[in-house]
């Protein structure tokens, strides 16, 4: 079974990805959501969005949009990159996003206009046959209904879609509900013998819940993890079993800094620490107190001298020992 890290806005870039690789990584990485409309016009910062450091044959690159016409046009420059493939995203259930006619916006659309965009998208996959097309999703909105879940995902398999990776919640519902495993499975019964994969995604953050979650869904393909690989960076190693080992929680908040200030633009570089180290501090008895330290740096170096001194007045909370 797979171990996949999901996409997450200003996290999902080279810098997070050289850290995960620094505890053993995981099989995939899904970039953050390319926006095709700006893609198109040349962004000034799109070439950030699509670096595949330091792992491009690991990379999956995740595509928004709002027309078929701007996906199709999209597709074609992102087909050309290194990695696994395409992931049109119809999970995003961010009000802006939607609303805007991308992520579950797609879930929400007539059938058939949703349709001539996964069907442009497929025609775009033909040029290169080793590259895979997925799709991720919710179950829809709050209205849904199991038939018309799956004559939406019956329509992407038709089109050739060749994984869905199910967060299984509705648009509103937040992560405090259960996520209704039971439908990852019921898609793997659905598509057994058609070569369709099938990925879980939603409140797996540690071994004891992936294990929960595979015990409702024990036929999925993989098992993707996002927000808790924020908070632990070796979460993949931790859930794959193994000994135990050390970390040093200095360094990966030095070296993090670093990576960003290498593989994104200044501009950028507020917004990606500021996340990051929201989630980091978490790790910490103190957390409230470590996270309004952090966050409120002036610079990155501010923020250095910050992380020093917080370990020089909690030298206990420096090395953490996983398991």
């Amino acid at each position: 079974m797979k171990l996949i890290c999901g996409p997450m806005a200003t996290i999902s870039h080279p810098a997070f990805r050289i850290l995960l690789e620094k505890f053993g990584g995981c099989d995939e990485y899904f970039s953050e959501m390319i926006n095709a409309g700006t893609l198109l016009t040349g962004g000034p910062f799109e070439k950030y969005y699509i670096d595949p450091s330091p792992v491009p044959q690991k990379i999956v690159w995740q595509l928004t949009g709002r027309t078929a016409e701007q996906m199709y046009e999209a597709a074609k420059k992102i087909i050309k990159l290194p990695g696994i493939g395409i992931d049109i995203n119809m999970g995003c259930s961010a009000p802006d996003i939607y609303r805007y006619g991308a992520g579950i916006g797609w879930m929400l659309k007539p059938l058939e206009e949703t349709q001539e965009m996964i069907k442009a998208v497929a025609e775009v996959m033909k040029s290169d046959c080793k590259k895979r097309f997925s799709v991720k999703l919710r179950l829809g909105d709050d209205n849904f209904t199991e038939q018309k879940f799956f004559e939406f995902t019956d329509m992407l398999v038709k089109n050739n879609v060749q994984l869905i990776t199910l967060h299984p919640r509705t648009k509103k519902e937040k992560l405090t509900r259960h996520a209704r495993y039971f439908y990852c499975q019921k898609l793997c019964e659905r598509y057994k013998g058609s070569g369709v994969e099938i990925y879980l995604n939603g409140n797996v953050k540690d071994r004891a819940s992936m294990e929960k979650a595979l015990f409702e869904a024990p036929d999925v393909s993989g098992i993707m993890i996002s927000r808790a690989a924020v908070v632990r960076p070796w979460i993949f190693r931790e859930v794959s079993g193994g000994d135990s080992f050390n970390v040093d929680m200095l360094q990966i908040g030095l070296d993090y800094i670093s990576d960003i200030e290498k593989y994104q633009p200044v501009e950028f570089w507020k917004t990606r620490l500021q996340r990051f180290f929201a989630y980091y501090s978490d790790n910490f008895m103190f957390s409230h107190f470590a996270k309004t330290s952090f966050l409120n740096a002036k610079d990155n170096h501010d923020l250095r001298n910050r992380l020093n001194a917080f370990f020089e007045k909690c030298p206990e909370e420096r090395y953490k020992k996983v398991p």
